[in-house]
């Protein structure tokens, strides 16, 4: 018995629903059209910023779908080093969040240039620089060889282990990508959105890595809907949504890869995951117009670096709550100057006391600045 998607003849020969679909689709390219006419509606700085903070926010949330957690100034200051972009407070970033970022934007900043073995194995030897993954030595920029057994998708505690998934075996990998790799830049009749659909449960179902499938899944899928923006400026993040979603992604994976050709609730909800990614956005957006009607307001206030810092944070959505302590660890200086940099703050009404209470004291940005109040 054919358990999964990859053991039936001809498993990419895929079918869908063309009325369901049509109709889906057409909201998301609807949703498509009316953000990027927002966000071309703003000036430069302010594209840059919306970018900035989605390329952050889509690198930091693919790698947490795999459980890895990532700093988020690192991963900010690799990525507006790399676009040129100026920031305040930029720091060091380590190599391996230097290879996610560079892997992300060869995909998004270059997608019109053709997909090949030799890119991915580019993108795959930037994830692993060490050639280890974790406490093990993996098989770097090639295909995995399956020497400890075949490639299984497992949850579960050992010994009650659970196979959601096994994908093809190592000796099929360089003829399914080749194929794979001939149809994605040669398959001009497919809606880009459609083909990023496809493109993604495809590559994920051959899984050709040792490890980083899903992040390079991932990147394939941004590098596809960037060829369908025209644009390298990314103002959503497919990645993002899909981690809110988790759950569903995955059930959804393993119930087509469990399934047959007809891919159709598979697209289905790959369009409302997009469409649900654009609609998410206008947070985004609504903090960058925040953040710029704040400094235009204080463009005349004279503030040191560290209070520029820390009011960018509380800008962007600041982890936590903001104490004395915190600014102090943020900083690098004393209690004192944090102390004196917040009651500066306090005076220019830009920094007020949460009214929440606790046994430590919580500063938040006041309406006054000309921003809401973030919880």
């Amino acid at each position: 018995m054919k358990l999964y998607l990859h053991e039936n003849e001809n498993w990419t020969d895929f079918t869908w629903d063309y009325k369901k679909v049509t109709i889906r689709l057409g909201e998301a390219r609807n949703r498509q059209g009316r953000l990027l006419g927002k966000m071309e509606s703003l000036g430069f700085d302010l594209q840059n910023e919306a970018v900035l903070n989605i390329l952050t926010l889509d690198v930091i949330k693919s790698s947490e779908i795999e459980g890895e957690f990532l700093e988020i100034e690192q991963v900010r200051s690799s990525i507006a080093r790399r676009l040129g972009i100026e920031i305040a407070g930029a720091v060091e970033s380590e190599r391996h969040i230097d290879g996610i970022v560079e892997m992300m934007l060869d995909a998004t900043q270059r997608y019109d240039l053709p997909l090949t073995k030799d890119r991915l194995f580019g993108w795959h030897a930037a994830l692993f620089p060490t050639g280890w993954s974790n406490f093990y030595k993996i098989t770097v920029a090639d295909w995995r060889k399956d020497t400890a057994g075949p490639m299984q998708v497992v949850s579960g505690a050992m010994g009650k282990e659970k196979i959601h998934f096994q994908a093809p075996s190592s000796d099929r990998i360089d003829i399914e990508m080749k194929k794979f790799l001939e149809w994605f830049e040669n398959e001009h009749e497919i809606d880009l959105v459609i083909k990023a659909a496809i493109a993604h449960l495809w590559f994920v179902t051959i899984h050709p890595f040792d490890d980083g499938n899903g992040r390079i899944t991932r990147a394939i899928t941004d590098m596809t809907l960037a060829r369908s923006d025209r644009s390298i400026r990314r103002f959503y993040s497919m990645s993002a949504q899909i981690r809110v979603e988790r759950n569903q992604y995955y059930e959804k994976l393993e119930y087509t890869q469990k399934g047959n050709s007809d891919i159709t609730e598979w697209i289905l909800w790959f369009l409302q995951c997009l469409i649900n990614s654009i609609d998410s956005s206008d947070e985004t957006l609504s903090k960058i117009l925040h953040k710029a009607e704040f400094w235009k307001i204080h463009s005349t206030t004279i503030l040191n670096i560290r209070q520029q810092k820390i009011i960018n944070r509380l800008l962007d959505g600041f982890d936590g709550k903001l104490t004395s302590s915190k600014w102090g660890k943020i900083n690098k200086c004393s209690q004192d100057t944090a102390l004196r940099d917040i009651q500066d703050l306090i005076k220019k009404d830009i920094l007020q006391k949460e009214t929440s209470g606790g046994r430590s004291t919580n500063y938040e940005i006041t309406e006054m600045s000309g921003v809401n109040k973030r919880s």
